[in-house]
């Protein structure tokens, strides 16, 4: 069986206030648009890894923090359930969820310039941390053809997650933001092939604690693969990120924008007598402003929890 949901996950993307966006650049790969097949109740969960740094001579702020020589690997869990309480919404299905992250965040700094408060600070700082992130709403509506999928799709940050103030180390964002993205697929099961693209907008709120107003960013990716078997496919994926609007800090504009390619696999097996897919993403981000410049894997383990499946 396919790809049973392509859903954008929360996550860290490397840009505005704490180098953190609410969407997880890479997650409208494959199958993009194309929504769970029936009814019912659907469970994803990702494992998610990035290492990146940047230069000593570019600052960063980060919860209340001005640092330097930013050097971060982020190890997280992010977990969706997705109810799907009708294939005939509007014409198409709709899907709500919601994603819970966890996560461990290792961040070195070669010098905190500005502390929480103002306090000058100079010394080589580590930070670690288990985690929890904010949770994020998710709502989907989706459209399909004989091969041509569309999709819309909705998220909100809602920052109840575990903020440590003045900490280096947060996998929360501690602020309000939404993302709204639309989708495209051709997916033929005949030749295995898919074409799949994804752009979105996201709007960023403040953080009450920093006072720091981050920038409004824009998403697109597009990937393309081929399925080899009913079991396996393989692919390449790419990604490009903009902020389009300025943050309101004590560093200014702080615009970021990054590109990035990546190679792609799914198998599909049969766990308990249900369909089930996990998926394999490694991205290399090429060029980068204002931003970590690194690399992320991911692992996406994707299986149905209930399915009501038409009376035969």
């Amino acid at each position: 069986m396919a790809v049973l949901l392509a859903l954008g996950a929360s996550g860290h993307a490397h840009a505005t206030e704490g180098a953190a966006s609410l969407y997880l650049l890479g997650s409208g790969g494959p199958a993009a648009a194309v929504m769970p097949p029936v009814e019912g109740v659907y469970f994803d969960k990702v494992i998610y890894v990035y290492d990146g740094d940047a230069k000593a001579e570019r600052e960063f702020p980060l919860n209340g923090n001005i640092v330097a020589g930013l050097d971060a690997t982020i190890v997280a869990d992010f977990t969706t359930l997705l109810f799907v309480p009708s294939t005939d919404f509007l014409g198409g299905t709709l899907a709500v969820g919601v994603t819970a992250p966890l996560g461990a965040p290792m961040l070195d700094v070669d010098a905190v310039l500005t502390g929480p408060g103002g306090a000058a600070l100079t010394a080589r700082r580590r930070d670690t941390a288990l985690t929890t992130g904010d949770p994020v709403g998710l709502v989907m509506l989706g459209w399909h053809g004989e091969k041509v999928h569309l999709e819309l799709s909705s998220m909100i940050n809602v920052p109840v997650g575990n903020y440590r103030e003045g900490q280096l180390a947060n996998l929360s964002l501690h602020r309000w933001a939404v993302d709204g993205s639309a989708a495209v697929s051709w997916h033929d099961p005949a030749s295995g092939w898919d074409l799949s693209a994804k752009a979105g907008y996201t709007f960023n709120g403040k953080n009450d604690d920093t006072g720091y107003d981050s920038g409004d960013e824009v998403h697109v990716e597009a990937a393309v693969e081929k399925a080899f078997s009913p079991r396996f496919s393989l692919g390449v994926q790419g990604y490009y990120a903009r902020q389009i609007s300025n943050d309101n800090g004590v560093l200014g504009p702080f615009r970021g924008e990054t590109v990035a390619v990546g190679v792609t696999a799914a198998t599909n097996v049969v766990m308990a007598g249900v369909p089930a897919t996990f998926r394999t993403r490694v991205f290399r981000e090429l060029e980068t402003t204002n931003r970590l410049k690194g690399m992320s894997f991911w692992l996406d383990f994707s299986v149905p929890i209930s399915m009501n499946l038409p009376q035969q």
